[in-house]
């Protein structure tokens, strides 16, 4: 029997999505960064944004960002894996996750990733968030099939949760895993056609949840936020930020995180209402370092906090983000920038999902 916690081979398909690339041979000129190109070849994604001094220590002050890899659709949910030194990420509208590495370039990694129905439908049926159980199984939110999964080794998936007493998901969007297993998701309207007006929706409310490792209980922790989005635990744990991208209130929200894992009431954090409209983005996926501070997509970019709240600066892509993820050796910062991926130099670090490479 083949071990389902063994390190993910990719999932080989022969289709691709007309959403998502043009063609199956037009991967290669899409994909930067392939072979032993050096990283000052790729072009630079945007620029970076300084307001205060604190930000040097983190970024230095020549770093840059090179555009690695593009898509045609929408890219969310990068998470680098380490087993094999690659970058996955979900391209929602092609329902489809591709993986990404220096010397092998772009790849269909899984297809179909979020939708598995026989019934062909639009929007974003694909996964959204993606990332590595302690076992270093691949976790999915999956957008069309309104649940949160696991990647198995034959590439099938394991359902881990796809309600709440008894109704349906709305779609599950962004998802992380505590140190001791639980899983903490959101569940915005996003995935649904019609999203808050959707005939299939089964919920009247958006929630943020979490999965309990030992006996795969659901609870529900928190109502307050019309779009939950990404969310990140802070070092120690003991707070949960929760971006919300609602367009009248763009928001992020600083919770605390009790001994039971249930959540205190929220505590303000940052709000970014005021530049909705002004620049591209809402509050969306987000990253922490090791020293706490907090790398968030938002408008204009990802937008860069110190563990009290200022503003330090901006990486400022020049387009929406969905979501950014440490990689490599910790120090890395892949961005997910509309249908570009991005790649960052930083002077800190974060924590990587799953078991340390062998």
């Amino acid at each position: 029997m083949t071990d389902p916690r063994r390190p993910l081979a990719p999932v080989r398909t022969r289709t691709i999505s007309r959403r998502g690339f043009l063609a199956v041979g037009a991967a290669a000129p899409l994909a930067l960064g392939a072979g032993r190109a050096s990283a000052r070849e790729n072009p630079t994604l945007g620029t970076i944004e300084r307001l205060d001094p604190a930000l040097d220590d983190l970024i230095a002050p020549d770093a840059r960002v090179e555009r690695v890899a593009e898509s045609s659709g929408w890219i969310e949910g990068p998470v680098w894996d380490r087993a094999h030194d690659r970058l996955l990420f979900s391209d929602t509208m092609a329902n489809t996750v591709f993986q990404w590495s220096r010397g092998e370039g772009l790849s269909v990694f899984l297809k179909p990733s979020g939708y598995t129905g026989s019934v062909p439908r639009g929007g974003e049926p694909g996964s959204n968030g993606l990332t590595f159980d302690h076992d270093g199984s691949l976790l999915l939110c999956q957008h069309g099939d309104r649940r949160v999964a696991r990647l198995k080794a034959d590439g099938s998936f394991q359902s881990l949760a796809d309600r709440y007493q008894g109704k349906r998901f709305n779609s599950p969007n962004d998802l992380v895993v505590k140190s001791n297993g639980d899983i903490y998701f959101t569940d915005p309207n996003y995935g649904l056609l019609g999203e808050n007006h959707d005939q299939g929706k089964e919920l009247d409310f958006t929630g943020v949840y979490r999965l309990a490792a030992d006996d795969g209980e659901v609870t529900l922790l928190t109502r307050e936020l019309d779009f939950p989005n990404g969310l990140v635990f802070s070092p120690d744990e003991k707070t949960l930020y929760v971006g919300n991208s609602g367009f009248k209130r763009a928001i992020w929200t600083a919770y605390p995180v009790a001994d039971d894992g249930t959540l205190g009431p929220g505590r303000p954090f940052g709000d970014v209402t005021p530049m909705v409209g002004e620049r591209p983005g809402l509050p969306d996926g987000m990253k922490v370092d090791d020293r706490g501070n907090l790398f968030a997509t938002g408008p204009g970019g990802v937008l860069i906090f110190s563990p009290d709240g200022k503003h330090l600066g901006t990486i400022a892509t020049g387009s929406a983000c969905g979501n950014c993820a440490w990689a490599e050796d910790g120090s890395v910062l892949y961005i997910a920038a509309d249908k570009h991926v991005g790649r960052l130099q930083t002077k800190t670090s974060g924590r990587i999902p799953g078991p340390a490479k062998a």
